[in-house]
């Protein structure tokens, strides 16, 4: 059985073209007017059409939909996230539970610039070197309060030839090395 018996005549014209464009331009969906009215979705989409209505894709309804409110402070969220933390579209997009083109539409509606890939490449890379300098000055703090290299390495979970470069790069004044084991005597020597 049709769970949509098909409509009598009085009800198909009472529904006209007109009618159906004010609700479809208020926001309800092609599917939505279908339900409402029980015409078939080809006759919906024909009325539409015939009164001329500009329709939209399903994320220009979502959109339409959504809450100004929230939409601003999502795109404020974003934007943030961009220029501050070097988020890529694609992390935007993971963020919001959007596609990459709709966090695109939402930084720029947030007055976001979008970068290129070598301007957030370039970023990401300024941001990874002020890290591991931070990281290298805690280094050298350890290091000058006596901790050996070794335990640094073993702290962080860095290899020994790491922690002497990042010791190196903080400008660290090493301390003398020292030989482990029995004690050399050179006097013996023929």
């Amino acid at each position: 059985m049709n769970p949509h018996p098909p409509p009598t005549p009085s009800t198909s014209e009472a529904v006209t073209p007109e009618a159906l464009r004010q609700q479809y331009e208020a926001g309800a969906t092609v599917d939505e007017l279908v339900t409402s009215s029980g015409l078939s979705y080809g006759t919906v989409l024909n009325r539409l059409h015939d009164a001329g209505t500009v329709m939209r894709t399903s994320w220009q309804t979502r959109r339409m939909r959504q809450n100004p409110q929230a939409r601003k402070r999502l795109a404020a969220h974003l934007r943030t996230l961009y220029e501050q933390h070097g988020a890529t579209l694609t992390e935007l997009a993971a963020a919001a539970g959007e596609t990459r083109r709709s966090a695109r539409r939402l930084l720029i509606e947030a007055g976001g610039t979008v970068r290129t890939t070598q301007q957030t490449l370039r970023m990401r890379a300024a941001a990874r070197a002020a890290e591991r300098q931070k990281v290298a000055l805690s280094l050298r703090a350890r290091y000058e309060a006596g901790a050996t290299v070794p335990e640094l390495a073993r702290e962080h979970s860095y290899s020994v030839a790491t922690v002497y470069r990042l010791l190196h790069q903080a400008g660290t004044r090493m301390r003398p090395q020292h030989t482990h084991g029995p004690a050399h005597d050179t006097s013996r020597r023929p």
